[in-house]
């Protein structure tokens, strides 16, 4: 069982995670978060000196929830072309989330590239750990040259479609593209 100050910074965690979210990084302060969980500013600063500090551990939370679930597909879905379509669902059962605010990790990349380098290296490796996963999938299906450049164009697709979505409001168009890229998926696994 986690200690008490395990919870309080897991709360933290938790509560930041979802601001920068929905507001973006830039637009959260360390007030938002005091507000958010209720836990005062000097209890949050024992635990997070700066709003650096802070993303590091939201990202790091975020790879190990992705590491496990990822992991889990593994070991219990068998074919990697299943596995690919249950990455696709996440995009379909998450339709209010990304019409809402976006896809996390993308939005959270293209706001920090523009002008925060050295915190989009950070952010980035959530994009790595899902594109490594990919390859692996499209390598086992039978394209192991091809794999690294089958994962981005699936990363890519999958990207486009959420930012027209939610640009549009338009959740038809995030279930008919979800179906258009598990066609291609399976046409990929009739060529393999």
């Amino acid at each position: 069982m986690p200690s008490k100050s395990e919870r309080t910074r897991q709360s933290i965690i938790d509560a930041a995670n979802q601001l920068f979210y929905r507001k973006g990084y830039n637009r959260s302060s360390f007030t938002d978060v005091v507000d958010e969980t209720g836990i005062p500013r000097g209890n949050i600063y024992y635990y997070f000196k700066t709003k650096d500090e802070m993303l590091e551990a939201v990202i790091n939370h975020r790879l190990a929830t992705i590491t496990t679930m990822l992991s889990e597909w593994d070991n219990t879905i068998p074919q990697p072309l299943d596995r690919l379509e249950r990455f696709i669902q996440i995009m379909y059962d998450s339709t209010p989330a990304l019409l809402r605010s976006g896809c996390p990790m993308g939005s959270l990349n293209i706001e920090l590239a523009k002008d925060q380098p050295e915190l989009k290296q950070i952010v980035h490796r959530l994009f790595d750990i899902f594109q490594q996963w990919l390859a692996k999938q499209f390598s086992m299906m039978g394209y192991p040259d091809e794999a690294r450049e089958l994962s981005l164009q699936l990363m890519a697709r999958g990207q486009g479609i959420i930012v027209v979505a939610q640009a549009y409001q338009d959740p038809g168009f995030l279930e008919d593209g979800t179906k258009e890229i598990n066609r291609w998926l399976e046409e990929l696994e009739r060529y393999a």
